[in-house]
């Protein structure tokens, strides 16, 4: 490679900025990234607001990659217990923080990894389950003898008679869980989040999303935890599912933390983070692109050239870039593709009705996110930013919540004003029984557009997208909305780094991208290898 390379990323998300990293630390190529916001990290960011920071959709810091977990905790060292070492086991390797980071204290030093414990509950007939659901005899005497049995039964049913070549998501939790649990604890909440039903949304999200979870193995684990008999694995936790880890990293002040925190760095080592500017052209010679357009608030124009390109922008906008116009039928899968939307509510209160009873007395609850599973109201999920971090709340004595609602843009619910959401959120907060309207101090709104990229609409065909995108040899497609995948920010982290790796070996195929969280065969390529290429764009040839 020659030392005067320079790799063009469009986007400060997670994978766009472990892409620049990377490029910095493991070759000779300068990254250049575009970033149309003014923030780092994407969703990924964190929003400060009087003090008060918010976490949009919340972020754990778990991987069972050895890889993304080093990484992060060289960005930001674990917080050490009392001063002393902090032992650390995953993936089944032990190691110590080393002895220069011992005396790392979150109470004096910012630049810290916080170890947090993970509690998640559902919220469902005005009271509280486990999640992921555990059939013990809390849960049992709340749903009742008459819905336990029929939950039992249909789970046997389910599991003596699966359903064959599973294609939609109610297909996948039904196998899983019976289709009573399904509809009990699942249906209403998916739901929500997508505004379809299960049996329209591709069972490939499950597959990414909870592969590996079943009634039976929660089951497993929650009688592996009360005979002490369960895998201890640290905070990598490797025999675990990810649904079901105890414990977790998390940054002092969020997940935004992390990313503002890599982007100095890269600035540090002489990459470019350049805001406020929308690409909005990818200019290509063949099968190889060139340079990008962008134009600033202002207006102004300019054009970049590089050697290298990822880009972490949703599909459909990059499809329509293209200085070639794609295929028709490329085109119709790019437009056809769905992205669900978000907003949180950020609410401050005195305090909450209710409360964890503890030796110690009431204390507030310690659920670090509750899934609203009540069919009478829109509200999605609730964080509790204090049990994240107590650094993410300006006065300690205050509970600083995250209402997350799920919409398109198209919907009555995003074209709200603040002002009414935030009183959508009171009422529906009240209605439920979580607050007293009247403790609410402060509240603010933010929406994310394209924050979930669906698994419905043309996505069956996705694979039209893939094979003409990836015959640009020199263009990377990394990330949650640059793949249309529903990452988490590890997984969105390893395609950056494994496209760093494809640079560095010299290797155009983009087959390992794509394996990254999946065990599906539904990318494979359609064409034989004994078909001739195709033919690269020509901009004298009309493409219909």
């Amino acid at each position: 490679m020659d030392p005067t390379d320079r790799a063009v990323i469009i986007g400060a998300g997670p994978a766009g900025l472990t892409a620049a990293h990377e490029l910095l630390t493991r070759t000779n190529i300068k990254p250049i990234v575009l970033e149309k916001s003014c923030h780092m990290g994407g969703i990924s960011r964190t929003v400060n607001y009087k003090g008060n920071r918010i976490d949009i959709g919340g972020h754990r810091f778990f991987s069972k990659s050895e890889r993304v977990m080093q990484w992060w905790l060289k960005m930001l060292p674990l917080q050490a217990s009392a001063g002393e070492t902090e032992r650390i086991q995953y993936h089944g390797m032990e190691r110590d923080v080393p002895a220069g980071l011992a005396g790392l204290d979150a109470a004096t030093r910012d630049n810290v990894m916080l170890l947090r414990p993970r509690k998640s509950r559902i919220y469902y007939l005005r009271r509280f389950f486990d999640y992921p659901i555990t059939l013990t005899k809390d849960t049992l005497v709340k749903l009742g003898v008459v819905r336990t049995l029929r939950i039992g039964l249909s789970y046997i049913k389910s599991a003596m008679f699966p359903i064959r070549h599973e294609r939609t998501l109610e297909q996948y939790l039904v196998n899983r869980f019976g289709r009573e649990l399904f509809l009990t604890f699942f249906k209403s909440y998916t739901e929500k989040v997508w505004g379809v039903p299960c049996d329209r949304i591709s069972a490939e999200w499950g597959a990414q999303r909870i592969k590996g979870l079943s009634a039976w193995g929660a089951l497993r684990h929650a009688a592996k935890k009360a005979f002490g008999t369960g895998q201890k694995d640290g905070i990598a936790q490797r025999g675990t599912q990810t649904s079901l880890i105890e414990q977790f990293l998390y940054p002092k002040f969020g997940p935004g933390q992390m990313w503002e925190e890599t982007a100095r760095r890269i600035q540090e080592m002489g990459g470019e983070i350049r805001t406020g500017v929308r690409v909005d052209r990818v200019n290509t010679d063949g099968w190889r692109v060139t340079s990008v357009e962008t134009e600033d608030s202002n207006g102004t124009r300019q054009t970049i050239f590089g050697d290298h390109f990822f880009s972490t922008a949703p599909i459909q906008e990059l499809m329509r870039s293209f200085d070639v116009r794609p295929p028709a039928q490329v085109l119709e899968v790019s437009d056809g593709l769905v992205y669900r939307d978000f907003i949180t509510v950020g609410l401050l209160v005195r305090s909450l009705k209710i409360h964890d009873q503890t030796p110690e007395g009431k204390k507030l609850i310690a659920d670090n996110w509750i899934y609203i599973q009540e069919p009478d109201v829109k509200l999605g999920r609730l964080q509790i930013f204090n049990n994240w971090s107590p650094y993410m709340v300006a006065d300690p004595s205050k509970v600083w919540l995250g209402l997350e609602y799920f919409c398109n843009e198209s919907d009555p619910l995003w074209r709200m004003s603040d002002a009414e959401m935030s009183a959508l959120a009171k009422e529906e907060l009240s209605k439920i029984g979580i607050i007293d309207a009247g403790q609410v101090l402060d509240s603010v709104v933010l929406r994310m557009e394209k924050t979930y990229p669906a698994y419905f609409g043309t996505y069956d065909r996705f694979s039209e997208i893939r094979e003409y995108v990836d015959r640009y040899e020199n263009l990377f497609l990394i990330g949650r909305n640059g793949m249309h995948r529903y990452n988490n920010q590890d997984h969105s982290m390893l395609t950056a780094m494994i496209a760093v790796d494809n640079i560095a070996a010299g290797i155009t195929d983009k087959s390992n991208l794509w394996d990254v969280n999946t065990e599906a065969d539904y990318h494979e390529e359609k064409q034989s290898s004994k078909e001739p290429a195709a033919e690269a764009p020509s901009r004298t040839v009309s493409v219909s």
